[in-house]
């Protein structure tokens, strides 16, 4: 087992990761910036280490400064946790060079799926669908161009190298394609050093639905079942569910068994996520697959009971998962609601600030994740989600109940928060019906923020 963790990242899933540490006797060195240094994460860790000043590429993305505080504090390993350096093979590469177990897939693995045109690639080879375009990546507006008639308008642009809808760019007719592939290409070279792009038939409205897998090292892979993340404003979640509502029992079998297949196609270890897009017929696509925990798996956790940080760390020491698929139990229906900072009635622009006064709900099957506590600065250089709170019921209509108990509990003064959006979705009718896509923010938001409004939410 490992003993000495570097947690090489902030906020929730930073503390998510020490307090699993904690619980298994592994001590933990938290690394934090100029911005930070009175994070929770720092007070809870058994040590901590400035690596630089606020901007993340001078400290949460900075490589020589974190692998030199988990040389100088003694550390065996290093936890990425998601965002920031989790997806970056190149650190993990460094990790091992400096002997630091990194606890996630392997660089290979980092790399293949990191390249979301060769992660097509590898879906294929075993016999995961995938949505229609292009083999490889374009060469440039027009190769794009090309592909894009084969498959027929309207299409994707997709930077190989993306994620969080930076290099994603929509294209309707033939006569747009060379300025949104520039455009496209010309974000994704400023986000991931990689503006490399390729082509997919555009799905309207698609329901997104992810599968969680576990693999160790010696080739036994599981699923724990599927996650419904379609309720999205511009791709970013908002709130996640697991299993899927309204999906039909041969569709989410046949996925999650797609997704071990990817798994061992990549020869992947760790945890890890497949994504698919689910049309209205319920044929489903491999888009790509998340090589680090995912900022929704505390719903799979809560369904299946499996702590999937704690077997993050135990495959990176070495040990063979202790379960087989057949020993996975699926109980009940799990529903997150993501809380950023942000003021839904201005385009949902950051609110940074001081939280003045803090009260998260409690009570049985309720979860919070997260790392403010009352006085904290939510910081306007960093990601503006600030917790997430997550409930379990015997069903959805429990789950949901206990959500709206859950939202009505919470109070976070002094920023603006997304909370009153959710609270209010979770009466929606069409989100009560489930089986939405991820087009419903769009059709609902007006409405939405109308009511916010009348109701005074302004004021």
């Amino acid at each position: 087992m490992l003993k000495r963790v570097l947690v090489a990242n902030r906020g929730e899933i930073a503390v998510r990761i020490i307090r699993a540490c904690m619980e298994m006797g592994i001590e933990t060195v938290a690394v934090y910036s100029e911005a930070d240094k009175d994070a929770l994460h720092t007070v809870l860790a058994d040590k901590a280490v400035c690596i630089g000043a606020p901007p993340a590429k001078d400290s949460y993305l900075n490589i020589g400064n974190i692998i030199e505080a988990a040389k100088v504090t003694g550390c065996d390993s290093v936890h990425p946790g998601f965002g920031f350096l989790s997806e970056n093979s190149k650190f993990a590469e460094i990790c091992e060079d400096n002997s630091l177990i990194f606890i996630g897939p392997p660089p290979a693995a980092i790399a293949l799926m990191g390249d979301k045109a060769a992660a097509r690639e590898c879906a294929r080879t075993a016999r995961v669908p995938v949505v229609p375009g292009t083999a490889g990546t374009c060469a440039g507006p027009a190769e794009a161009a090309a592909a894009a008639k084969a498959c027929g308008f309207p299409v994707l642009l997709k930077a190989a190298a993306g994620g969080g809808g930076r290099g994603l760019r929509r294209v309707n007719t033939e006569a747009d394609i060379e300025a949104a592939f520039r455009a496209a290409s010309s974000e994704a070279e400023s986000a991931f050093g990689d503006g490399s792009m390729y082509v997919e038939k555009f799905i309207e409205n698609p329901r997104h639905i992810e599968v969680q897998i576990l693999a160790d090292k010696f080739g036994n892979v599981v699923h724990l079942g599927e996650r419904d993340c379609s309720m999205q404003r511009r791709n970013q979640k908002l709130i996640e569910e697991a299993p899927a509502a309204k999906l039909s029992g041969e569709t989410a079998r046949s996925m999650r068994e797609a997704a071990v297949r990817a798994a061992k196609a990549c020869g992947y270890v760790g945890a890890g996520t497949c994504e698919f897009v689910v049309d209205r017929d319920e044929n489903f696509y491999f888009i790509e697959m998340n090589t680090r925990i995912q900022v929704e798996h505390p719903v799979t956790e809560a369904v299946t009971g499996i702590d999937i940080v704690k077997e993050q760390i135990k495959i990176a020491s070495g040990e063979k998962l202790s379960f087989t698929q057949d020993d996975v139990e699926f109980r009940g229906h799990a529903i997150e609601c993501r809380i950023t900072a942000e003021n839904v009635s201005d385009g949902f622009r950051p609110c940074p600030g001081k939280i003045e006064f803090l009260h998260f709900p409690g009570g049985p099957s309720v979860r919070v994740d997260s790392a403010i506590y009352d006085g904290c600065e939510i910081s306007p250089y960093y990601d503006s989600m600030i917790g997430k709170i997550i409930v379990h019921g015997e069903n959805r209509a429990d789950a949901i109940r206990k959500m709206r108990r859950a939202l009505s509990e919470t109070v976070i003064n002094g920023v603006k928060t997304t909370l009153p959006l959710s609270h209010l979705i979770m009466y929606d009718p069409e989100f009560l019906r489930g089986g939405f896509d991820t087009g419903f923010l769009e059709r609902r938001l007006p409405e939405l923020l109308d009511i916010y409004r009348k109701a005074g939410g302004d004021n």
